[in-house]
């Protein structure tokens, strides 16, 4: 699959995953109460530099930092770019 954003360097592209809408004992949340996700799907992967091995693929689901990256929006859906550093985990 093509994706129309390239990432250079250790650039990775992710896309966030929804929000939870719903506590485990079955209240729903209002708009603002929602937990923020921080765990997304990547989309896109940089070729890394000579100093960073990108050690993430298209496809991993990881959780990265809470404020890093830029925001973008491409086609009507929204995406995170972020550093290849900011990512802290990928979830098996």
């Amino acid at each position: 699959m093509s994706f129309g954003i390239k990432p250079l360097g250790d650039r990775v592209v992710v896309k966030k995953m929804e929000a939870i809408e719903k506590t485990a004992g079955g209240i729903v949340l209002a708009g603002a109460a929602k937990e923020q996700p921080q765990m997304s799907e990547v989309v896109a992967v940089g070729p890394g530099t000579k100093d960073v091995k990108m050690e993430v693929k298209v496809g991993d689901k990881v959780i990265s930092s809470q404020y890093a990256g830029t925001d973008v929006k491409y086609e009507g859906e929204d995406y995170s770019i972020l550093n290849q550093k900011d990512i802290l985990a990928t979830v098996q």
